[in-house]
Formats: C-alpha cells, structure tokens, sequence
C-alpha cells in the first residue's frame, strides 16, 4: 500500500544500468520511503507491467509474483474474515440491546462471543452444533481458569447466540450452566472494620471506604454516585439505575455525617460523590488498591474486596436485628434467597446454640463421679 492504493512493487539488487531503464518507465514511480519503485495496481495490471519490462529485456521472478499474488488473496479472505466477525458481532450486540440488557452484561457476552467466532475459524454456522460448543467451552475455560460465575456467564452468552442465529445446529436446551457455587462470602467482624477505617490516613480514601460499610454500596454505584443523590438533611443517599435496573433509597449512617461535611470541604468534588483529578468518574481499580493497602496495615490477612464491606454491611445488620426483609430492600435484592446467606454467617443467633461438647463437659463437671472430672484444658500426663 502507498498513499492509500495497492501498488506492485518492483525490486531488484542494485544496477546502475537497470536503475536507468527503470526510470525510463513514467508509469513506475519511485517511493523514498519504502525505498522502491512502484506501480499503481490501478492503473496498470500485472501483465502490462510484465510485458513492458520484457520489451526493455528485463525478465520477471514469476515465484515472487505468485507469492505476491496469493499474498494479496490471503490477505483479502482475511479482510473479508474480519468484515463477517464484525457484522456478527455487530449483529449479536444489537439482539442484546433490543433485550435491554445492561451495558456490562451485553460487553461481557460480546467477548465470550467474539472469542467463540474466532474459534469457529471461518467455519459456517449450518456446521455448528453442540460438540463445537462443547470444545470451545472447555478451551476456554481451561486456558483461562474461569470462575463458576464466568462459566455460567459463558454458556449463557452461547445461548443468545444460538437464539439469534438459528441456522446453527445448537441444541439450545442441551447448553447446561454449572451450578451455583455456595461458597459464604468472606465478612470482616465490626472491630476489623474499625481498624480499617482508623488505619486509613487519606481522607477521601476513608470517606469511600466509609461509606461502601454503612451503606452497603457495590463498587458500581459508588463509582456512579453523584452529589445530587446524596440527602443530608434526610440522611438518605438515592441510587439509581443500579443492578437488574432498580433504583433503591439507602439510609446514611449518622456518624458518616461529619466525616462527609470533612470530605466535602476539603476535596470540593463537583458532579460525582468521588472524582478523579480531571472530575470524571473514580476508577474502580483506584478503591482496590487503596484498600489492599489499608487491610495491610490494618494487619488484616482476609482476602478483602469493596463487595467484602457489602457483605460485612449486611451481616452486621442482621447481627443487629434488622428484619431479612428491611435487609433485602437496602441490598437492592430482587429475591429473599439471595439476602439469606448472610443469616449463615451471622453470629447473633449461631453463639446462642450450645455445642454438644460444652453440655456434656457441663453436665460432668456438676456430677459427683471423680473419675468424669477431667482436666480438659490441662495438660495430661500419661
């Protein structure tokens, strides 16, 4: 390519004398910056260029020229490959958008997808059936070390793909997502939370921390936030448009108050609750860090996230007493499901069952037999 045309491009070791015949040519420009004579193909097909030069004694490299040629044809199918991945890719994030999917789910199915097209390697969609499916999958997921969610994720973008492309031989019904894992999420005690807060010195880093805890805020809606949702006067903060398109009112802690009006006066943010140095949103990866570097500090070995202080929210709360209902309104929940596991990791009501263990040890220490009084917490000599 030269000023935007294909081009033949004539190159020969260096001969003064054949430099001169060349040159005689007005068809064949000379190009200082690739160093080489040229021809634009648009003006002069391959056998007059050939047919010229031979008329001059100059004989043509016709392996160079094929090479050239099938070059050219290559790199036309894969012009042509790109145009088809792009329009199907095109073509999927439309059927996404018209689904109301959010912004986050239709960019990440759009990966899942545009990897899956670049696996099916040109092949047509009438040949793609659940064994292709079934190897992509495990490719990807292998290679890539994808989390239960993301797997779940993955088969779920499929499925939309194969909805809108019918001709595909995929047995939609036959794509089966992996169970849900039941992991219980990792919450930090109030007293971790305190020193969280204590140890981090940066008060916009403290107020952000701060209020992801009282609130129960995910990362997303913090980042989102702007001043205009925040009611000091009513202690609510507004969150609007947040996951599965719900706006919900959340309650600002009392205590958070005073360090907001701090927060405020000191950093003077104009449009979002937190902004970067230019004004614009605060980077999710920017709390990360921050925080990382605030649970070293504060000696706290957990594997800690912003969604960490959600889920401590939300135990605390129900530690508290607060109603599992009142709890999924201030999550944002869609269902109560969702909200209960967090009454597994509550103690309030765990510490008040008895082990099995402690009413026998009690019952023994209260008998009279000396031989069942054993020294449990001692050391025992043999």
């Amino acid at each position: 390519m030269h000023r935007g045309e294909a081009c033949y491009s004539v190159v020969f070791p260096y001969d003064a004398a054949l430099k001169a015949i060349i040159k005689e040519f007005r068809f064949i420009k000379y190009s200082a910056t690739h160093r080489s004579f040229y021809v634009f193909a648009s003006r002069w097909s391959l056998t007059e260029l050939v047919e010229s030069l031979a008329a001059k004694g100059i004989t043509i490299d016709y392996g160079n020229v094929l090479h050239a040629e099938k070059l050219k044809e290559a790199s036309a199918e894969i012009s042509s490959e790109k145009e088809d991945h792009s329009r199907v890719l095109d073509d999927y994030m439309s059927y996404l958008l018209g689904l109301r999917l959010s912004e986050s789910t239709i960019n990440t199915y759009a990966t899942f997808i545009s990897n899956f097209i670049s696996f099916l390697n040109g092949s047509p969609l009438e040949s793609v059936n659940n064994d292709t499916v079934r190897l992509f999958v495990e490719d990807e997921v292998k290679k890539k070390q994808y989390a239960i969610s993301s797997h779940r994720q993955l088969i779920s973008a499929i499925k939309h793909f194969a909805t809108l492309n019918l001709e595909s031989a995929i047995d939609i019904d036959a794509l089966i997502r992996p169970r849900k894992s039941s992991y219980l999420p990792t919450v930090l005690s109030k007293e971790e939370v305190i020193d969280l807060l204590r140890v981090t010195k940066n008060l916009k880093h403290r107020t952000v921390l701060a209020l992801l805890y009282s609130s129960g805020l995910r990362i997303g809606e913090l980042i989102d936030l702007e001043l205009r949702m925040i009611n000091i006067d009513r202690r609510q903060l507004f969150v609007k448009n947040a996951k599965g398109r719900k706006d919900r009112v959340v309650v600002l802690a009392e205590s958070f108050i005073p360090l907001f009006r701090n927060y405020y006066m000191t950093y003077t943010p104009q449009h979002f609750f937190v902004e970067n140095p230019k004004g614009g949103r605060y980077g999710a990866g920017s709390v990360r860090q921050f925080l990382k570097q605030s649970c070293k500090a504060a000696g706290i070995t957990k594997r800690v996230t912003p969604h960490t202080l959600r889920h401590s929210y939300a135990t605390h709360m129900i530690e508290n007493g607060v109603g599992l209902r009142y709890v999924q309104d201030l999550l944002g929940h869609a269902k109560p499901e969702t909200t209960m596991i967090y009454t597994h990791v509550a103690q309030k009501d765990l510490l008040q069952i008895r082990s099995p263990l402690d009413t026998a040890l009690t019952a023994l220490s209260k008998s009279d037999k000396d031989t069942l009084k054993l020294p449990f917490s001692d050391n025992i000599s043999g």
